[in-house]
């Protein structure tokens, strides 16, 4: 009789008391005992998706039913052991007559309220347990920004806003790891870790502030969320050069460079003084090396110098909003001057010494007529020592001049040399 029924029941809109006392007079009559409840409902609090049951407990419930409604919308959920809504993941069971389970499967946002299991006693029992639906966060697509490009000393607005139960939290953070900036109308300014709020809003914003910003959603309920929106700081082209003025001896290597900041990214290149482009070849070696979004480093390797490749280098920078450009001049460094060796034949080296003997004569003849008479003394004659005349050598093959030793600077220790010899001759 009970099977021949129910179809005739989910006819009916089942919202009301009356109802709801029909249906417990149809598939049963009350019993002589009173029926209670064992122990509350227990308020379950679930995730999104899960699973979600409700145990209402009864003693002595005779030949009385137990029926389960939904509260908030007054949509009787199940009656005794039958199914009562038209929601498929809903069910029911029981074990001796003692417990009563209400189940729900795959449980979303519009499950959550509350949930009465009643008696049909006259007057009728019944007491509440609570679903909340825990649901994670998730973006509001139309209302947060997407990736923005602003003007260098412009102010950007950035929104993020999220939905999920409970209410999520928003938090903004850098993917760099960098500080956010703050500015106040005051002109203040603050580099924090993160910021908190729906809304970042960035003033009078700077090359070293675009980057990708992170707006991360969380409520307690996994997994939190982030949107990843990235920040372009558009600005015409600067150089930096290091230096400008690059010496170097012929036949080394030597390095030019230029550091280009621009955005959006700009097309650089080398020229030469005589409007010839500088590219990679054996000569040259040209680099571009990104440092950030909008720093490269330019470099150009000179291998082995030569006098032809001195002159003035230009590194210029293009993009959508201006060019520059910056002049490098490369010179020549002399190399160390290296010392002259001084050779004479046989025949050149006798008639220097010969020479050089003959003035010797002289000034010894002078010299012990001046000092006839003068017995007790005997004339002193200096005469430089090996290692002297060495260094005096080295010193002068090492000194700046670049003309090569004369015979004269030769023959002078020869010329002492001799003096001495003489003055003792003639002394003996």
């Amino acid at each position: 009789m009970i099977q021949a029924k129910a179809p005739v029941l989910r006819e009916f809109v089942v919202t009301t008391s009356s109802v709801l006392a029909f249906l417990f007079a149809l598939f049963g009559s009350a019993s002589a005992y009173t029926p209670e409840f064992a122990e509350p409902i227990v308020n379950l609090s679930v995730p999104l998706g899960r699973d979600a049951t409700f145990r209402c407990l009864v003693h002595h419930l005779g030949g009385y039913r137990v029926g389960w409604v939904k509260a908030d919308t007054k949509a009787i959920q199940a009656i005794h052991d039958h199914v009562i809504t038209h929601n498929p993941r809903v069910s029911v069971s029981h074990n001796d007559h003692t417990t009563w389970n209400l189940h729900i499967k795959n449980v979303q946002e519009e499950d959550g309220g509350q949930y009465m299991c009643q008696i049909n006693t006259d007057p009728m029992k019944s007491q509440v347990g609570f679903l909340d639906v825990a649901v994670p966060p998730d973006f509001i697509a139309e209302d947060t920004s997407g990736d923005v490009m602003v003007p260098e000393g412009g102010t950007v607005k950035l929104t993020c806003r999220a939905r999920g139960h409970p209410d999520p939290h928003v938090q903004w953070r850098r993917e760099d790891g960098q500080d956010i900036v703050i500015r106040e109308p005051g002109g203040t300014k603050t580099g924090v870790s993160s910021y908190q709020g729906e809304v970042l809003k960035l003033w009078k914003i700077s090359r070293t502030e675009m980057g990708a910003y992170m707006c991360i959603a969380s409520n307690g309920v996994p997994p939190t969320v982030s949107k990843r929106i990235m920040v372009n700081v558009h600005f015409h082209p600067v150089i930096h050069v290091p230096n400008q003025l690059v010496g170097a001896p012929l036949g080394t290597d030597v390095t030019l460079e230029c550091n280009v900041e621009a955005y959006p990214k700009s097309i650089n290149y080398w020229v030469r003084d005589t409007g010839e482009m500088v590219i990679s070849s054996a000569k040259f070696d040209v680099q571009a090396s990104s440092k950030s979004a909008f720093h490269v480093k330019m470099t150009v390797i000179v291998r082995k110098l030569q006098r032809e490749d001195a002159g003035s280098y230009r590194c210029i920078a293009k993009n959508s909003l201006g060019e520059v450009e910056s002049n490098i001049r490369l010179y020549e460094i002399p190399g160390p001057t290296r010392g002259y060796s001084v050779s004479l034949d046989e025949e050149d080296y006798n008639e220097q010494l010969g020479s050089a003997e003959k003035e010797q004569d002289e000034d010894l003849s002078n010299n012990v007529l001046e000092n006839s008479g003068q017995n007790s003394q005997y004339p002193t004659v200096e005469t430089p020592s090996r290692a002297n005349y060495v260094d005096d050598q080295n010193a002068a093959i090492d000194g700046e001049s670049n003309s090569a030793p004369s015979l004269a600077s030769i023959s002078a220790p020869v010329r002492l040399l001799r003096s001495f010899v003489c003055a003792m001759a003639v002394l003996m």
